[in-house]
């Protein structure tokens, strides 16, 4: 599939909760958010058809997020419902680490290919403060259970923000390095203003090469994370909201009330 600005829309990024066991300071408030209904949260099978429609229609990579996608109940049932789809060679996971130790090698036997895991820094402290209570050495024991799980390609999202500074980025480069892992920092975006920028180690925020679409755990279809405009699969059917999302994907975002604990970032 390609867009009226000739870029190849082939990934597509699916929200499975936005549900969080975290609730950490520069993603939501302190008090929590409003959640969806369960009963409009999308089953396994609707995301598993999803993702049939969407190979069909030339997409051959997903990415599973949140909200907190390990928090989903038989999250690995749906991976291997996933993996098994024909033209979906590349198969991700973003998640913040903390429930992973006892899930990385169920994910990764499930099919799983990829895995980011959330690292801000490495100071119990400051980690404790920003997520509001959970504890770093889960999200270290969760990185080390998906290396011994197998996982070719392990990545660190550090986001930087106004309670991040030069030693934890330091910090995270260094570890990263020492245990051949991937590092990404993320400035902190802005949505209702439009600030955003390229992720240092990947391709995110660069709307010239954005290649994705967004899918939220109700079944939205967003074109762009930066732009409020969506298209309901319960509405158009799947096909079809698909068809509209890329032809009305804008060149670049602008603003939007959407909300990073609802779509993944």
């Amino acid at each position: 599939m390609y867009d009226k600005f000739k870029r190849r829309i082939h990934y597509l990024r699916i929200s499975v909760t936005d549900r969080c066991n975290m609730r950490c300071t520069y993603c939501m408030p302190a008090e929590g958010v409003k959640l969806i209904s369960h009963e409009d949260i999308l089953s396994f099978e609707e995301i598993h058809e999803i993702v049939s429609v969407a190979a069909v229609m030339s997409v051959d990579k997903v990415r599973l997020t949140g909200g907190e996608p390990l928090v989903r109940r038989n999250i690995t049932t749906l991976v291997k419902m996933l993996s098994g789809i024909q033209g979906i060679k590349d198969l991700a996971m973003t998640t913040n680490g903390s429930l992973l130790k006892n899930l990385a090698l169920p994910l990764r036997q499930a099919g799983l290919h990829r895995i980011n895991i959330s690292l801000d820094t490495l100071n119990k402290e400051k980690f404790r403060r920003i997520s509001r209570g959970s504890e770093v050495d889960d999200v270290l024991e969760g990185i080390k259970a998906a290396q011994s799980a197998g996982f070719p390609i392990i990545k660190l999202n550090c986001v930087i923000h106004e309670d991040i500074d030069e030693n934890d980025i330091n910090d995270v480069k260094e570890f990263a390095l020492r245990e051949g892992l991937q590092a990404r920092f993320i400035r902190k975006m802005d949505l209702e203003n439009g600030e955003f920028s390229i992720v240092e180690g990947g391709s995110g925020g660069n709307c010239d090469i954005c290649n994705r679409l967004r899918v939220s755990s109700d079944g939205k279809i967003y074109p762009c994370l930066f732009n409020d405009r969506y298209f309901h699969i319960r509405d158009l059917g799947i096909k079809e909201a698909l068809e509209k999302a890329v032809i009305c994907k804008p060149e670049s975002g602008t603003v939007s009330k959407n909300k990073l604990y609802n779509l993944g970032g």
